[in-house]
């Protein structure tokens, strides 16, 4: 199914690398306009302007989306450059893997601020805008470790926990205004995060990256396989349709089977 969106415009933050970057890419394919977020401008403004040069109605705007201030003054910019925010795609995440009872407490705070406070001050800031127009879509980026847990993975597996419960109370508030949302939990997914994490657990551990992927990352898959970034942004796009306007409040899976059990 081709799906188009034209006259739409989205925020997706996160943009700068990996899934988000991909889903920028698709959404303006699609022929949104798209405001792509992130605090790494480095990374992010070339990475907007290629697309751009592409043919895509995209620019990039840098923000750190733990500040209601910063994340305020993006969805001013998307209004400014094309009118609306009618998709929000929060993307943005980090990791950090350690013991609970050695967890650096500013690591805590980092990692939830910008997976869940940022989530959820994104989300409030564009349905003020989505719910005057009566239409929106708010896809949460949450994991698998939104569903199951990993060991050393406290302040991720929280921030992912919680960004499904923020995404079902979303769904509840916005449906009378033609709004849906919805998160998607993939499992390890090609992208500069996991792949740093591949090399350091097989530092770690002493072993190959491929045997990283079989002994750790994929052992409980059925697939043995990690995503490519084209798969979970694809699932986004279709979110974005109106063919998805009857899906709300769900938690999706793209897995390769992990939940299975």
């Amino acid at each position: 199914m081709q799906v188009r969106l034209d006259g739409k415009v989205a925020v997706v933050t996160g943009a700068a690398s990996g899934i988000g970057l991909k889903i920028v890419e698709m959404l303006a394919e699609a022929g949104a306009a798209v405001v792509g977020a992130d605090l790494n401008a480095e990374a992010g403004e070339p990475a907007m302007a290629r697309i751009a040069a592409a043919g895509g109605r995209v620019s990039f705007q840098q923000t750190d989306v733990r500040e209601s201030v910063q994340v305020q003054r993006l969805m001013a910019v998307a209004k400014e450059r094309y009118g609306s925010v009618d998709i929000m795609v929060n993307d943005a995440g980090l990791q950090f893997v350690c013991p609970i009872v050695e967890y650096p407490e500013e690591k805590w705070h980092q990692i939830v601020g910008v997976m869940l406070t940022g989530s959820f001050l994104c989300t409030k800031y564009a349905l003020q805008i989505m719910m005057e127009r009566k239409w929106g879509r708010i896809i949460n980026m949450s994991s698998i470790h939104g569903k199951v847990a990993s060991a050393f993975k406290s302040a991720y597996c929280s921030a992912k926990f919680g960004i499904i419960g923020l995404t079902r109370v979303t769904a509840l508030e916005a449906a009378p205004y033609g709004i849906t949302a919805n998160a998607i939990c993939p499992t390890y997914v090609r992208t500069p995060m996991v792949e740093k994490q591949i090399a350091n657990l097989a530092k770690t551990h002493g072993i190959t990256e491929a045997q990283v992927l079989e002994r750790i990352m994929l052992v409980d898959a059925p697939i043995k396989r990690i995503l490519e970034p084209e798969e979970v942004a694809s699932l986004a796009l279709y979110l974005c349709s109106d063919a998805a306007s009857g899906i709300t409040g769900a938690d999706l899976s793209i897995d390769c089977g992990w939940t299975a059990h």
